[in-house]
């Protein structure tokens, strides 16, 4: 190697930690009315850091700080209600199930050119119909009942975000695509804990396409008991939608109550790690996705009351933890998974471990027992700090 050439290469060297501590974030402490610490593929979540709590009192407080680019920790307290507070819009819509509005039903926005049929001209909350666009280095944390009334979260393209004790609701829920609860496309480090969403438009949670990498979603309630269901039966169909391309989640400690479907939509190339969870009172199926790159390990969580527990039509990679396959974790998890538990619930029996290697360098929750948990997580999942 000419000297001229190496000297440069030594030189390139020297400078190389240089280049990659600039590249990356500064560490920062998590906030003190932060409960807890952020646990499994989004362990490395610090939100706002520890800069001094803004407390909005009004509507337009809490989307200035939300939207605005320096870092924030927010606290809010009680309701805060957006319904109306943005007008309404007239869109066209269509009667896609065998209920309608009128009767408890769903009826279909025609925004996406969904309907085949005839339409009609209905009426829609504009606050509801797309969430605050949530910016990075966000702490946002509830007290004291704190509520988003007629109004969501969506975050695209941010990270370092921190969302708890908070409870979302009331989202056009008599129209398909009338509002997510919480929405997020190429994101990363995502940490949402403690929050119940319930009668929504459309998704609890909704993963868009681009990748949404190290997110974990824990303790939280997604409430499905809702006065319009697609389903026709007071359960929404719309409960998780997960179909980024490359996604990395973590569903740990969540109670899934009341649904039909889409719980999750295990689809794309999302890696899933749902464990310690509750699924509860299914009508129609739990696990769905019709895409071979999606892949999830399910261990320590409690099947109940559910019709179909993994729909016919799934084309993903699943390993389902029992008692005789739980050793095999270790591979993907360090340790030996937790077995899941079924009660009037169609067993899982799909043991997949081929994509195991993807686990590595995720950060791994630990797990407990199916049998520990069972009563625990539907008492303390949602709002309830």
């Amino acid at each position: 190697m000419p000297s001229t050439t190496k000297a440069a290469l030594i030189w390139a060297l020297s400078l190389a930690p240089y280049a990659l501590s600039a590249a990356l974030p500064a560490k920062r402490a998590i906030s003190s009315v932060v409960s807890g610490k952020p646990i499994g593929f989004g362990a490395g979540v610090t939100g706002g850091g520890n800069v001094a709590p803004v407390y909005p009192k009004t509507i337009a407080d809490l989307k200035k700080y939300l939207t605005s680019t320096a870092p924030q920790v927010i606290v809010i307290d009680g309701q805060y209600n957006f319904a109306g507070s943005e007008g309404t819009q007239t869109l066209q819509a269509c009667n896609s199930y065998s209920c309608t509005p009128e009767n408890g039903g769903q009826a279909m926005l025609n925004t996406l050119n969904g309907c085949t049929g005839s339409t009609y001209s209905v009426k829609i909350d504009t606050a509801a119909y797309q969430g605050i666009q949530v910016q990075s280095d966000k702490t946002l944390v509830g007290k004291n009942g704190a509520t988003l009334n007629g109004k969501g979260l969506r975050m695209v393209r941010v990270s370092n975000i921190i969302i708890q004790n908070l409870k979302i609701t009331n989202l056009n829920p008599s129209y398909v695509w009338g509002g997510d609860a919480i929405s997020m496309s190429d994101t990363h480090d995502i940490w949402i804990d403690h929050v119940q969403t319930s009668n929504v438009g459309r998704q609890h949670y909704s993963f868009g396409q681009d990748p949404n990498h190290r997110i974990t979603i824990s303790n939280s309630f997604v409430n499905g008991a809702t006065t319009h269901s697609a389903s026709c039966d007071g359960h929404t169909y719309w409960g998780e939608e997960m179909v980024g391309r490359d996604d990395s989640i973590t569903w740990y400690r969540n109670y899934v109550y009341k649904t039909s479907g889409r719980s999750p939509a295990l689809s794309g190339g999302t890696i899933l790690h749902a464990v310690n969870n509750v699924f509860e009172d299914n009508s129609g199926h739990m696990i769905e996705g019709g895409e071979a790159t999606a892949r999830g390990i399910f261990e320590g969580n409690v099947f109940k009351n559910i019709k179909t527990t993994l729909d016919a039509g799934f084309k993903g990679k699943l390993f389902a933890a029992n008692d005789k396959n739980k050793a095999s974790c270790s591979t993907a998890l360090g340790r030996a998974c937790q077995s899941n538990t079924y009660s009037s619930a169609p067993e899982v029996t799909r043991a997949d471990t081929a994509f195991f290697k993807n686990f590595n360098g995720l950060q791994i929750v630990g797990a407990d027992t199916a049998a520990s948990i069972a009563s625990t997580v539907p008492k303390s999942a949602g709002a309830t700090l």
